[in-house]
């Protein structure tokens, strides 16, 4: 369960609030008893997925070459569409 804190108290703790969203915790701001905002851990960076997906490809590279197995360009394409959807 998230912890919830009104806005008053997440304007004057917000840098305790981080430590803890960088932690890992959600928590949910409100506004006279009603959720308006949600504070979380940040995405990791798009450099950060970008290597991940690159580590990924390389060791498929290498797992495809150890085998001799042959795949065209257009199931390259095919694979690179369906990944946009």
């Amino acid at each position: 369960m998230a912890l919830t804190c009104s806005a008053f108290d997440a304007k004057n703790r917000l840098g305790r609030l981080l430590d803890r969203a960088q932690a890992g915790e959600v928590i949910i701001i409100t506004r006279h008893g009603h959720p308006v905002a949600k504070l979380g851990p940040a995405a990791e960076s798009d450099s950060e997925s970008v290597a991940g997906a690159l580590a990924e490809c390389k060791q498929i590279r290498d797992a495809i070459a150890g085998r001799k197995i042959k795949i065209t360009r257009k199931e390259v394409s095919t694979w690179v569409r369906q990944g946009r959807k």
